[in-house]
């Protein structure tokens, strides 16, 4: 049978039949933080991934090819694929449409029969009931055999059966849905971290159409809209990624293969820089806590590029030997495997376990990569090259390390001079404030709370690292009292990188600069650096930066504090009922040095009072990229950021 009369016969047999039912629905409203994460701004976005998800899996079945995202302007959101349409003859376990069990019914659709999808990137997630049990509203539009289907629901519950309201040639789902806005904390959806989802899954599956309309955003005319289609895949996801990087080669290498069943596709090209950046993908969810098939790359490309080095006498005249960490310094990687049952773990879920990965990515690895290496013998050398100068950068980046703990055993407690500490010993009840200049630093220190706040001023502008060899950044001294402070070790043999988290004594480490750009560049800088060499600070959510109020206004005994403009512009018309602003100061804070340390408390430390963002990572890729546009030598691209954002910035003359 040929593939196209299989793809037929999958279309034909794709029915009720193949819809099975794991469990109810009950608890989702109940605990909804449970299912999706949690009931804010992450939590609303998950929503529309898992109806994605479902559009994908029919593209990776083969049956899809576009698939449209709109947001519209009440924040409700439709999704629309052309794919074979959800089945909606009767479910013979259920007595009911297939169509209302997969709408209702958490953790039931096809992909839970292995012959109606070979993988599924959904499986990760609770499905599209979990979507209609969270939404006040949602209905579904089943474009199949011939005709249109509809059914309509309210908080998870249908309002009517199933039912036919039209004819078409056509095949295809749309689902619409209005989030609850009693269940979620807020139901703004972010265009740009939408669009960053379907960029991303775009590069994944070459060949599908994924485009993103925001009715809430008019330009010339037309909502705000983006249209993403790669023809490369992850060739085009690379180039990307490395677009601010200076590259050693002049192609990536391309890696494809399909091992005991599990299809896999691994792009990598090394760079100028000094950071590793390997990103991995299962079914396409970002498994940014690695697993089997990341060990298995890092297994085969170390093997190989040895082996290689080895061969080619490159390695003779080096005193010492090369770690893991060496071939992967300045490495831009994309693994991206299809695994029919994958396993995951970790403390997010996203490690894949499944054993078997990680010999079948290792073999493809090492001959994909050891045939490259034998017929590009110039880039072979330049990439054996570049792994001798990262070896010779650790170990003297380790000679400044042994010094850095060395110094620490001869202080006494190992705390840099500088570092106002608290009293508290519980790393879950303690924060350490980083704080631009001393000025502020003894600000801080005599507004805090000393039983709990800790506090580290900074002189300056802290090194740039991801402009800087490994060894140049432990020697920082500002850096070297970071890590200090935080009591984490600064790195093994093994992995440079690595963090002993059960030694850090902070589980708030709050960033507080100045609301002006150089504090600004400076918050940047630091969060450059913990994304860079301390990821998992950011990963457990330990990582947050303060917000200063931008003005005091005042008016007789009237004292009122504003973090925007609109703020301000709002409170300066309050308190001009009369229709004068006569007797209004306004002061503008340029810098945490001019509260005292009573206004710095009550504005920006007080834990009953303060307003404190947390830094998450949503998107690894992205934010790689960011980080390398803004922070690297490449200032085009840096100063097209600047002016694209420049709306959003308060930019100080």
């Amino acid at each position: 049978m040929s593939d196209e009369e299989k793809m037929q016969l999958a279309a034909e047999t794709y029915t009720a039949d193949n819809i099975q039912v794991l469990e109810g629905l009950e608890a989702v409203r109940k605990r909804p933080a449970m299912y999706i994460g949690d009931v804010n701004i992450r939590g609303l976005h998950h929503l529309v991934y898992e109806v994605v998800d479902n559009s994908i899996d029919e593209a990776l079945a083969g049956f899809a090819n576009h698939i449209e995202v709109t947001i519209h302007k009440d924040n409700s959101i439709t999704v629309k694929d052309n794919g074979r349409g959800i089945p909606v003859d009767i479910h013979e376990k259920e007595k009911r449409s297939a169509l209302e069990v997969v709408m209702t019914v958490l953790h039931a659709g096809g992909k839970f029969d292995k012959g109606s999808y070979k993988v599924s990137g959904g499986l990760h997630g609770v499905g599209v009931s979990c979507v209609n049990a969270l939404s006040e509203q949602l209905w579904v539009r089943v474009f199949r055999d011939g005709k249109i289907w509809y059914q309509e629901y309210a908080y998870g519950k249908p309002l009517e059966p199933v039912k036919v309201i039209g004819e078409s040639n056509t095949t295809g789902t749309i689902v619409h849905f209005k989030p609850d806005a009693s269940i979620f904390l807020t139901t703004n959806y972010d265009f740009d971290t939408l669009a960053s989802r379907l960029r991303e899954l775009a590069f994944l599956n070459k060949g599908i159409k994924l485009i993103i309309t925001d009715e809430r955003v008019e330009e010339n005319g037309h909502y705000l809209s983006h249209t993403y289609f790669s023809e490369k895949g992850l060739i085009d996801f690379i180039n990307y990624l490395d677009e601010n990087r200076e590259k050693l080669m002049p192609e990536p290498i391309y890696m494809e293969g399909e091992r005991n069943g599990v299809p896999m596709e691994i792009v990598m090209q090394y760079n100028t820089s000094f950071a590793e950046n390997v990103h991995s993908y299962v079914n396409n969810i970002n498994t940014h806590e690695g697993g089997t098939h990341l060990a298995g790359f890092r297994r085969g490309l170390t093997r190989t590029l040895k082996a290689y080095a080895e061969r080619s006498g490159m390695l003779k005249n080096l005193k010492f030997d090369i770690a893991g960490d060496d071939f992967r310094e300045g490495l831009t990687a994309i693994i991206s495997v299809k695994v029919a049952e994958p396993q995951f773990e970790g403390q997010t879920k996203t490690k894949l376990g499944n054993n078997e990965v990680m010999g079948v990515v290792d073999q493809l690895v090492s001959e994909a990569l050891n045939n490259y290496l034998e017929e590009h013998p110039k880039e072979a050398r330049t990439i054996v090259n570049k792994v001798i100068l990262a070896a010779t950068a650790r170990h003297a980046a380790r000679k400044a390390r042994e010094l850095v703990q060395r110094k620490n055993v001869l202080s006494g407690s190992g705390l840099p001079g500088k570092l106002a500490d608290c009293s508290e010993r519980d790393p879950a009840l303690a924060e350490l404030f980083l704080v631009e200049g001393d000025s502020a630093g003894g600000t801080a220190k005599q507004g805090r709370d000393r039983r709990f706040q800790a506090i580290l001023p900074l002189r300056g502008k802290i090194l740039n690292v991801e402009k800087a060899m490994q060894h140049k950044i432990f020697e920082s001294e500002e850096i070297k009292n970071i890590f200090t402070a935080l009591g984490v070790s600064i790195g093994t043999e093994e992995d440079s990188k690595a963090l002993n988290l059960e030694k850090l004594r902070y589980h708030k480490i709050i960033i507080m600069t100045d609301a002006d750009v150089d504090g600004s560049h400076i918050a940047t800088l630091i969060l450059t650096f913990f994304f860079r060499y301390m990821k998992e600070l950011i990963e457990n959510g330990y990582v947050y930066i303060a917000t200063p109020p931008l003005y005091l206004i005042k008016k007789g005994n009237i004292e009122r504090y504003c973090w925007t403009e609109e703020e301000r512009a709002a409170i300066v018309n309050e308190l001009s009922k009369d229709g004068s602003d006569k007797g209004i100061h306004v002061q503008r804070y340029k810098g945490l040095g001019e509260m005292n340390a009573e206004q710095l408390w009550a504005t920006t430390m007080d834990p009953e009072r303060r307003t404190l963002r947390q830094v998450t990572i949503e998107n690894g890729t992205e934010a790689d990229r960011i980080f390398s546009m803004l922070m690297g030598d490449d200032v085009a691209p840096r100063r097209e950021f600047i002016e694209r954002n420049a709306k959003y910035a308060n930019i100080d003359a």
